[in-house]
């Protein structure tokens, strides 16, 4: 029989893996008896773990939430991927890097040295986008708001930031959105809010990082069906101009004079097929077609369209454009 401080450790770390376990069992994946277990129960409790019994023809017990937190136990991959994420956090966009970094620390403190040792080799240097493009942080309160409005199922309340002139143009503030709040993504480092909205009745996405809640919130609201049923398809459909598909609304053919190899890597999300050792067909996506013809024109090669047409009337515009830029301005 193991030791009664290796034993506890034991019993807990099973408590917190699943929510209910019939005593009996307990019992057997500890190899003690009935009496030992109750015991060791209730250790646990003196030590400030919850730990409920449940009722019912086998009997049983539940870790529950307490109201401080007490002592974690982690197995060596929940520490090691709990570490890795609290290393990443800068890049959630949530504005929780401070408190990140201090719950690492405390973490590694507590850590046997052979994690410490896989932690300290972890090295992440994260690298910000251009200085002209600052990657907004979401406010930690602000995404506790809508997290818990999508929870409860209440309409939201909020004034929502956007660029330019903030009044109508009389002076007037604009009214607060009125939202049934369904979901709150993360998508490239950035936070939005995916809600139905009142006043336009019609689906829309939030930026979190524009949104000052407004309370009270509520009424409550029955759910409405998501265009899709997948928010996450959903959300890049409107990122790349459509409401009914995550797919380009844009998408053409077209034959480059260049080797696979050396287009692959710069087509994205496209599809490369050689066709020779110095000829490819390419299939990519856009928003719009002048959009996808200006992408395909970065390929210093010839360019055969394949289809549809509107690409190919794409490029006629596109190159009227370009001839008249390299004219340079007309005299009056």
């Amino acid at each position: 029989m193991q030791k009664t401080s290796a034993r506890l450790l034991s019993l807990l770390s099973l408590l917190q893996a699943r929510r209910d376990w019939p005593g009996a069992l307990l019992s057997q994946r500890l190899d003690v008896s009935p009496r030992t277990l109750r015991r060791d129960i209730d250790r646990l409790r003196e030590l400030g773990y919850p730990v409920l019994a449940v009722k019912g023809p086998d009997g049983g017990y539940r870790l529950d939430a307490g109201t401080q937190l007490p002592p974690l136990l982690f197995d060596d991959e929940q520490a090691v991927a709990l570490a890795v994420a609290l290393r990443t956090a800068t890049g959630t966009g949530a504005g929780i890097e401070d408190g990140a970094a201090r719950a690492l620390t405390t973490l590694r403190q507590v850590m046997p040295a052979r994690l410490r040792h896989r932690i300290d080799a972890l090295h992440v240097t994260p690298v910000e986008g251009p200085a002209s493009r600052p990657r907004p942080q979401a406010d930690t309160g602000v995404l506790m708001a809508l997290s818990a409005a999508v929870h409860a199922r209440e309409v939201l309340r909020f004034d929502h930031a956007v660029p330019g002139p903030a009044d109508t143009g009389d002076g007037a503030v604009p009214p607060p959105r009125r939202v049934e709040p369904h979901h709150l993504v993360t998508r490239g480092g950035r936070w939005y809010l995916v809600a139905w909205d009142l006043d336009r009745e019609d689906w829309r996405v939030f930026r979190a990082d524009r949104i000052t809640p407004r309370t009270p919130t509520g009424p409550r609201f029955t759910p409405r069906e998501l265009p899709g049923d997948d928010v996450a398809a959903f959300v890049t459909g409107r990122f790349r101009g459509s409401d009914h598909s995550p797919d380009w609304p844009c998408r053409g053919q077209v034959v480059l004079g260049l080797p696979a190899s050396a287009v692959f890597p710069y087509a994205a999300e496209g599809t490369v097929e050689e066709l020779g050792p110095d000829r490819c067909r390419l299939t990519l996506g856009s928003w719009s077609w002048p959009a996808l013809a200006a992408a395909l024109c970065v390929f210093d090669a010839d360019i055969e369209v394949v289809g549809p047409p509107a690409l190919k009337e794409a490029f006629a515009r596109l190159a009227d454009r370009c001839a008249r830029a390299a004219a340079g301005p007309t005299s009056p």
